[in-house]
């Protein structure tokens, strides 16, 4: 019995926390696009992004040797460009992770919190 209720809290908790985390990503993508949709910030991200993919996909296509074949010098340069491409895009969401995080931590840290007061009170007499 105490085992089962220990499992069913800890679950309790758990699902308390996702969720408090899941607030908090919400809470900090709305502070930070105040009323912009999401999908236009994220499409403007990804155009800004797109010199970048094509200097990933320049530079992978000059690294292999040309003896090695032609697919090995596609494959480089494909793997240049997406490699371009992500390092652009998460320098270009920087700010909006940014806010993301930082308002879930918070909230799953007051969950936190409140978890441990509960189980350690504080007693002042």
């Amino acid at each position: 019995m105490n085992e089962q209720h220990s499992l069913r809290s800890t679950l309790e908790y758990g699902q308390e926390l996702w969720k408090s985390g899941v607030d908090g990503l919400s809470s900090g993508c709305d502070a930070h696009l105040n009323g912009r949709p999401l999908a236009d910030v994220l499409a403007d991200s990804a155009r800004a992004s797109l010199g970048l993919a094509t200097l990933g996909a320049c530079a992978g296509l000059l690294l292999p040797n040309r003896r090695n074949g032609m697919a090995k010098v596609i494959a480089c340069g494909l793997v240049g460009g997406a490699f371009g491409f992500l390092v652009g895009f998460g320098w270009r969401t920087r700010e909006l992770t940014e806010s993301m995080t930082r308002l879930a931590a918070k909230q799953v840290g007051d969950v936190r919190d409140r978890h441990w007061l509960a189980n350690h009170p504080i007693d002042y007499a």
